[in-house]
């Protein structure tokens, strides 16, 4: 009963008229949503009317919470769930908002004391019900859809890894059966582990890659930085790892290559 008054919750909120101002800092603000189909552009806007009544924004370090900051940031978080089955980040609560970077104490346990451990700056953080993200950084990875670095792609990819409750470059894949489900997980294990593998060796090389080389601490923040090169470097993905692009195609069931391109200035 409570899925189905969800469920109903949901599709009143989906079919709401999308504000105005909303649509105007998105085609301002958000180039990639510019790109998407009508089609699409209009399930991203219904998704964003769902995440937004759901999800609870802060504002922290002095940071004020605005329309433009909620829509920018529910825009960029709800691309990833276009044409999926979705529960829209069900174990996420809270998107915490800095101004720029904010600073994180990590702590471990010493003869049963806490113990402070490093002291830390970042620019984006996702944990068990929060996202933690850097205003700055947020604007400017939407403001550029051809760098391959969006924090909001990179922090909602790690939600969607967590949803199985393991942050390990493994999220819970759309499969039909459990025989389908083993088959798609060993070549989803295949094709991620080899490309992190040969991404390490690339970093550790010096030589240039498509994928920014953070994604080689880990196989957590590969896919994370893969999922942000998949959608604002799709051409190059494609062409230097046509089998990790192919399976994040499958995964998110998009494909960016298709995204319209943009309009060059006239001269």
């Amino acid at each position: 009963m409570f899925g189905f008054l969800k469920e109903r919750r949901r599709a009143r909120l989906r079919a709401l008229p999308f504000p105005a101002a909303w649509r105007e800092v998105l085609e301002k603000k958000f180039p990639l949503f510019t790109r998407l189909s009508e089609t699409d552009r209009r399930e991203l806007e219904s998704h964003i009317q769902v995440f937004l009544a759901e999800k609870r924004f802060e504002g922290c370090g002095g940071f004020k919470i605005t329309d433009e900051a909620r829509a920018l940031i529910a825009a960029q978080a709800c691309l990833l769930l276009l044409h999926r089955e979705t529960d829209y980040y069900p174990s996420l609560r809270s998107i915490l908002v800095y101004p720029d970077t904010f600073v994180i104490k990590t702590k471990r346990r010493e003869e049963d004391e806490l113990t402070e451990r490093h002291v830390r700056s970042r620019l984006g953080e996702s944990g068990n019900g929060a996202v933690v993200l850097s205003w700055s950084a947020t604007l400017a990875g939407a403001a550029e859809p051809d760098d391959g670095l969006n924090l909001v792609l990179h922090e909602f990819a790690h939600q969607l890894d967590q949803e199985d409750g393991v942050v390990d470059g493994a999220p819970l894949l759309p499969t039909d059966g459990i025989r389908e489900r083993h088959y798609r997980y060993l070549v989803w294990a295949r094709v991620l582990r080899g490309e992190y593998e040969r991404l390490r060796k690339d970093t550790e090389a010096g030589r240039e890659t498509v994928l920014d080389e953070y994604g080689a601490t880990n196989p957590a923040e590969f896919f994370a930085v893969a999922t942000e090169c998949f959608f604002e470097k799709p051409h190059q993905l494609r062409k230097k790892h046509p089998e990790l692009y192919d399976e994040l195609k499958q995964f998110y069931r998009q494909d960016p290559v298709n995204f319209a391109l943009p309009v060059s200035p006239q001269r």
